[in-house]
């Protein structure tokens, strides 16, 4: 059972401090955060020893979970490689881009695996429609969520979209042509609200809409591509695949819808709803982790896509503010 240290207790840091202390399969040996009174202010901080060095900490597990502010992931990173500890660094990956080249170099130097937290791709509704997607046309994303304080210290690219960017850079495999993007700060300093539309050279378009100033939670993606349509609800870990067919008049498939075209064209609509495992996607992610370090494997969620992601958010940055 491999030992984790957990560098953050804030929101997301108690929920890995809890998912690992539960875990069969990992063994939490404590938190370390510089804010000592957290330690006081939680039923849960007060179950699991706050160390008092991130240097202490390191030395005492065989990964270091990072769920701290990305202002301090690099360095928290460069002393744990350093030590020869595997890593999970919670998305973004680092402040920058040359902090997270750097982070790569220093892992391979030593021989660190290591993994970014970008927790859909262990979502359980967008595994079960993986298979389904082939060479999509097409993306459409919307990240929607009420304001919240806690996450205005970055751009809402940085915070929210990074998801949505992370799926598509996984799921469309060819080099960015062109990206496009605008953005608004309605309350905070940074942008709120961001519209980007990313063009690959094999002629995908990606359109991605995140907002972090909206009256309900939204976390959807829709893939369009020759003869389908595939809808992920990340947030309710449901998915609706649309099939189309020419129509075979002895089929009897279940939920099937015959339309006309123009050209008067018989075809066949399909409608899936598939039966989604309701999973724990921070335990399977950093359970994953375990058995890459287990087997000498590459994580799901490289260094190096962590790192793709963060430099395609902060183009989309840089265009926003171009």
């Amino acid at each position: 059972m491999l030992k984790v240290g957990v560098f953050g207790a804030g929101h997301l840091g108690k929920i890995h401090i809890k998912v690992i202390a539960a875990s069969p399969k990992l063994e939490l040996i404590g938190y370390y955060d510089p804010n000592l009174d957290l330690a006081q202010s939680s039923d849960l901080l007060k179950k699991h020893k706050a160390f008092q060095s991130p240097e202490e900490l390191i030395h005492a597990v065989d990964i270091v979970d990072i769920v701290s502010t990305p202002q301090t992931h690099f360095s928290i990173a460069q002393k744990a490689i350093e030590a020869g500890k595997h890593l999970f660094i919670e998305k973004p990956m680092a402040a920058t881009v040359a902090e997270a080249t750097e982070i790569i170099q220093l892992a391979e130097q030593k021989g660190v695996i290591g993994q970014v937290g970008h927790i859909e791709r262990f979502n359980p509704a967008y595994i079960a429609l993986k298979p389904f997607i082939e060479n999509p046309r097409f993306i459409e994303t919307h990240r929607l969520a009420e304001f919240n304080p806690r996450g205005t210290t970055v751009s809402v690219v940085l915070d929210l979209m990074i998801h949505d960017i992370d799926i598509v850079l996984s799921t469309v495999k060819a080099p960015i042509k062109n990206i496009q993007a605008s953005g608004v700060a309605v309350i905070s300093k940074s942008p709120d609200i961001c519209n980007a539309r990313i063009e690959f050279e094999n002629g995908c378009i990606a359109n991605l809409t995140a907002s972090r100033v909206s009256l309900k939670k939204v976390r959807k993606s829709r893939f369009f591509q020759k003869n389908a349509s595939l809808v992920v609800d990340y947030l309710t870990q449901q998915v609706e695949i649309l099939t189309i067919k020419d129509h075979d008049p002895e089929s009897a498939e279940d939920l099937a819808v015959v339309l006309s075209n123009a050209e008067g064209e018989k075809k066949q609509v399909l409608f899936e709803n598939p039966t989604i495992p309701k999973t724990n996607p921070i335990q399977d992610e950093l359970e994953h982790l375990a058995s890459c370090i287990e087997n000498k494997s590459i994580p799901r969620v490289s260094l190096k896509e962590g790192a793709q992601a963060l430099e395609v958010a902060h183009q989309i940055i840089a265009c926003m503010e171009g």
